[in-house]
């Protein structure tokens, strides 16, 4: 390395999490309200009910998601919350694969196609990360800041 290369900055540690919950659902309709109201009440219980809301409507946007276009026959639908130190991460799996969701623009009459807009707009990072069988979906809000991260003004 000469004198004008610098080290690359080193990637922090992933933080542990402080409190985390799965549970897998059969593919209904049903389902997307009771992972919404478990997310609800989990996120009160861990100490953000600030952010009870939104992680309500994030669950219920990608569990619809997975819902609608991830679902197969006698599969079940995965909802995983975790919460570290600064970050509560929702992620949906399902087992299709092959259908990885994107952002669209719906019309002004079309009654689905926002879901994701939604959650682009909610949270503070989102994605897909593909697994042996299926996808995630994965939504992450800001809770805190970690204790190696600079101060803010």
């Amino acid at each position: 390395m000469t004198a004008t290369q610098e080290a690359p900055a080193p990637e922090p540690e992933p933080e542990p999490p402080l409190h985390e919950d799965r549970l897998d659902y059969t593919p209904t309709a049903r389902s997307v309200t009771l992972a919404r109201r478990r997310a609800a009440r989990l996120v009160t219980e861990w100490g953000h009910p600030h952010h009870a809301g939104e992680a309500a409507l994030l669950v219920s946007e990608l569990a619809t998601n997975a819902l609608l276009h991830g679902s197969m026959r006698g599969r079940l639908i995965r909802v995983h919350l975790s919460l570290t130190a600064t970050t509560l991460r929702i992620e949906v799996s399902d087992p299709r694969g092959e259908r990885v969701p994107g952002l669209r623009e719906a019309g002004a009459d079309d009654c689905y196609g926002r879901g994701l807009l939604i959650v682009a707009q909610l949270a503070d990072r989102w994605g897909v990360e593909p697994r042996t069988v299926g996808k995630t979906v994965y939504a992450e809000l800001i809770v805190g800041q970690r204790a190696d991260a600079p101060a803010t003004p």
